[in-house]
């Protein structure tokens, strides 16, 4: 990490201000350009030694994701207030040498290696869907009718809950489970505290997987989702069909196309870094072992298969985004 002390810091910025100088002197001509800006790099506060910049505001409001026309000054002052505590901490814990900890140190270097390497991502990506086709759109269209013209929306009645911490004692106690209502008394004998009602899941964005499950159920069937620190059991009521076309066809193709960009991206970049690495020790024979074929699966199910019967889990695998809603 490089540190900037009284000295250098002095010296940084009487450089800073010969370049200034120079600019000016030979972009005087070109008017309230330049003057916008030197106000984006200007200095708006102090914090002991350190200078706070209004181009530093405005990233902070830019990544707190405050768009221009919502910044009011209360808005302004809390951001900037931010900044302001957020160098003030920084020079307490440089003082206290907390930058020389080993993990400190670690997590430091972590955290440049996660912006650099996310920069990286986002502009290799927005290179490459920027020269998204209509040709690929409509062919994502013809090969996915299930999520365009054979389009279905399953209304449910569900149980939605916060999974307890022995989810296995949950499952075991469920599984043979035919309704809701005897769902709720199971949930109810082991003091989980849930909610019932009603929702719809878009079979445009559910997982061929769990699209799969629904579609071979039985009139008795109970299926088990787990989503994002929450879990649900419910019941299929019915089935309504709900193509999707046109314009708002054409947009979600888009971004589903733009989402298959970058997975294959992900892998190609995994690909090109573990073929780039090299090993030393047992992390080698680590590092080479061949995970099982199709991922590790229940210990109650045959690698491959659906669940089948009552009380159903088909919950997304770990780490899978939410795929983006189309429009109603």
């Amino acid at each position: 990490m490089l540190q900037l002390s009284p000295i250098s810091h002095r010296r940084w910025r009487f450089a800073a201000i010969v370049c200034a100088l120079a600019a000016a002197a030979l972009l005087a001509g070109c008017g309230k350009k330049q003057e916008a800006q030197a106000v984006v790099g200007q200095v708006i506060a102090h914090v002991g030694p350190d200078d706070v910049t209004q181009q530093e505001l405005e990233n902070e409001l830019r990544l707190a994701g405050v768009p221009v026309d919502k910044r009011t000054d209360a808005v302004v002052k809390a951001a900037l207030a931010r900044v302001i505590e957020r160098k003030y901490l920084v020079q307490q814990a440089l003082a206290g040498k907390l930058d020389r900890e080993p993990t400190v140190h670690l997590d430091i270097l972590r955290a440049r290696e996660q912006i650099l390497a996310g920069a990286f991502v986002q502009r290799d990506l927005a290179s490459k869907v920027s020269t998204i086709s209509k040709n690929e759109i409509d062919s994502y269209i013809q090969a996915h009718p299930e999520q365009f013209d054979q389009r279905r929306l399953f209304q449910i009645e569900q149980i939605a809950f916060v999974p307890p911490k022995d989810l296995d004692a949950l499952t075991a106690a469920t599984k043979d489970d035919k309704t809701l209502d005897q769902v709720a008394a199971q949930l109810n004998q082991l003091n989980v505290r849930f909610s019932r009602g009603t929702a719809t899941l878009d079979g445009a964005t559910l997982p061929a997987a769990m699209l799969k499950a629904l579609d071979a159920r039985k009139s008795d069937d109970v299926f088990f989702i787990r989503s994002r620190g929450t879990g649900s059991f419910f019941k299929v009521t019915s089935v309504d069909s709900k193509p999707l076309t046109g314009d708002e066809a054409s947009d979600f193709a888009k971004r589903q196309v733009r989402a298959e960009i970058a997975r294959k991206s992900a892998e190609e970049v995994s690909r090109a870094a573990l073929a780039n690495a090299k090993y030393e020790g047992d992390y080698g024979r680590i590092m080479t072992t061949e995970a099982p074929a199709g991922g590790a699966a229940p210990a109650s199910l045959p690698s491959g298969e659906a669940p089948s019967g009552a009380a159903q889990e088909t919950e997304k695998p770990g780490g899978e985004s939410e795929k983006e809603q189309p429009k109603n």
